[in-house]
């Protein structure tokens, strides 16, 4: 896989630098690369406890993107998944540490806890006050003797950074990061496994699949299971920390393991946040990528009950961007729509040949779905089927509320349907396509002229004429064709979605931003989606 990277063994200096650079003054590192990487407050003084902590890179934000005040006073930062050698905990120790003292906060990895600790034993023989303490978080294989350490590490940084901020004592910020510690518990799940700068990608996980409780450095997790949603794969995680919690209040973090997007990370917040694990969390922090492994393309959540102390800490605000903030969780009712905005609703009525109808053309719209989105993919954003198919599905879902036996109110109804849940253009386009005809409807046109009108209305204002490469190319000939029946409106709309096959330039529609040889030889989509559908119902 291709990175934004120029040699592998520079990845972590060059990361780094770019890092101190774009901070504004707020950090700076250490001198001695390429062995010594680590990253400090600027404005440390040693007047109070010095927070460290770091290990592995791949992990960013973590460890660096947390340095600042009220979190880590420094990250020591190895190899991409490598442990920093003893000496660049050292150096760490030694640059941040004062008569306060120091807290080290080590993932439980074996690399990490042999070489900070032996780090804490040599800076103890400098006279420095040095404690230790080891993030267990990880839940996924309960018989592990050592449990992995993972983002819940990040409640550990802001409690114990925020205590040491306020100026409390090494033991008393020990102490504090020691209870978060036993009360914190995480697991993580993803799609795909990372890929490692200047390696190959392992192809793990299999498609269809995902894997419950995975390490940040790409460990296989306890098992893989067949990936049926976001609902299915919160709900995995879920039962895995219900089985640890109690009845008491809790903060929960929503990590990205650095491949999911933001709407996705935001799908899985709403899972977790509605479940029953969710009614007892009472603040939140994220969803965001905090601790990655790289690309991986999965989350991970941690919870840790919560008291009025700890809530005081992980409220705090920090400058760093970091840290997403923890929130408190609301519900709040939704706004009332503008009256402008609030439909009036026509009549329902009933007509059971129509509703036939209705239900025919949406079966085969939503059959067509995979299709279409695969047409689109060629020449597009490849979601035509995927927008057709959801239209059709809440128009099914209306149906009861339609009124079937009125048509020309019928139009107007369908054409307010997709003014609603139709999105793109295309939700835009049919909304007035159906609207005008309905108008034209009323004043006594025939369906066909009716139709045609709406159409005629659609092309004013959408801007698209036959030849363009969009629907129209199909559906102008059709209707052109329907008074002599709906076999002849298919022959023609066929022949006009074919036609756009040997259109290079298309003039209206996203297809219009796509260069002439992705668009030859393939139809344009939603002229293939008007063909279908009068072939469908002339079959």
């Amino acid at each position: 896989m291709t990175q934004f990277m120029n040699k592998r063994e520079n990845i972590v200096t060059e990361a780094i630098e770019g890092a101190v650079l774009a901070s504004g003054g707020r950090l700076v590192r250490l001198d001695g690369f390429p062995h010594i990487r680590v990253v400090m407050r600027a404005d440390w003084d040693k007047s109070r406890v010095a927070i460290v902590s770091g290990g592995g890179s791949g992990h960013e934000p973590a460890h660096v993107g947390f340095v600042g005040p009220g979190m880590l006073t420094a990250a020591v930062c190895g190899d991409v998944f490598a442990s920093p050698s003893v000496d660049a905990v050292l150096a760490g120790i030694l640059a941040a540490t004062g008569p306060a003292g120091c807290l080290l906060v080590v993932k439980n990895y074996t690399g990490d806890r042999l070489n900070f600790g032996l780090a804490a034993e040599r800076a103890r023989a400098f006279g420095l006050k040095v404690s230790m303490v080891i993030v267990d978080d990880d839940i996924a294989l309960p018989n592990l003797p050592q449990s992995r350490g993972l983002a819940g590490t990040l409640f550990v940084h802001k409690v114990a950074g925020d205590l040491a901020e306020k100026g409390c004592d090494l033991a008393t910020v020990t102490a504090a990061a020691e209870r978060i510690i036993a009360g914190t518990r995480s697991i993580g799940m993803s799609l795909d496994t990372c890929t490692v700068p200047g390696s190959a990608k392992e192809s793990r996980i299999a498609p269809g699949k995902a894997e419950l409780g995975l390490g940040i450095h790409g460990e296989p997790g306890v098992e893989q299971i067949d990936f049926l949603g976001a609902e299915q794969a919160m709900a995995a995680m879920i039962d895995k920390l219900s089985a640890e919690a109690d009845d008491r209040e809790y903060v929960a973090l929503l990590n990205n393991l650095g491949g999911a997007s933001v709407l996705e990370m935001s799908v899985l917040a709403y899972e977790l946040l509605r479940s029953e694990l969710g009614r007892k969390i009472k603040f939140i922090v994220g969803p965001a990528a905090m601790m990655t492994s790289l690309d991986m393309r999965g989350a991970s959540v941690s919870i840790c009950p919560l008291t009025p102390e700890d809530e005081a800490s992980l409220t705090s605000p920090v400058a760093m961007s970091a840290w997403p903030g923890c929130h408190r969780i609301a519900a709040s009712a939704p706004l009332v729509l503008p009256d402008g905005l609030r439909p009036i609703l026509p009549i329902p009525s009933q007509h059971q040949a129509t509703r036939d109808f209705l239900m025919k053309c949406c079966n085969i719209l939503i059959s067509l779905e995979a299709e279409l989105n695969a047409l689109d993919a060629k020449s597009g954003d490849g979601d035509t089927g995927s927008t057709l198919a959801g239209a059709a599905r809440d128009l099914i879902g209306a149906l009861d509320h339609l009124p079937l036996a009125d048509h020309t109110q019928l139009y107007r109804a369908i054409g307010l349907e997709f003014s609603q849940t139709m999105g793109g253009s295309s939700g835009v386009l049919l909304a007035i396509f159906f609207a005008a005809a309905g108008d034209a409807a009323s004043s006594g046109l025939t369906m066909r002229d009716a139709l045609m009108a709406g159409l005629i209305r659609m092309q004013e204002i959408g801007g698209a004429r036959p030849g363009d490469r969009t629907m129209i190319d199909a559906l102008h000939p059709a209707l052109l064709a329907l008074n002599d029946g709906i076999a002849a409106a298919a022959a023609a709309a066929r022949k006009g979605a074919d036609h756009t096959a040997t259109l290079s330039v298309a003039k209206a529609g996203r297809a219009a931003y796509v260069n002439a040889e992705k668009l030859s030889g393939h139809p344009d989509p939603g002229a293939e989606a008007v063909a279908r559908l009068f072939e469908a119902l002339s079959g």
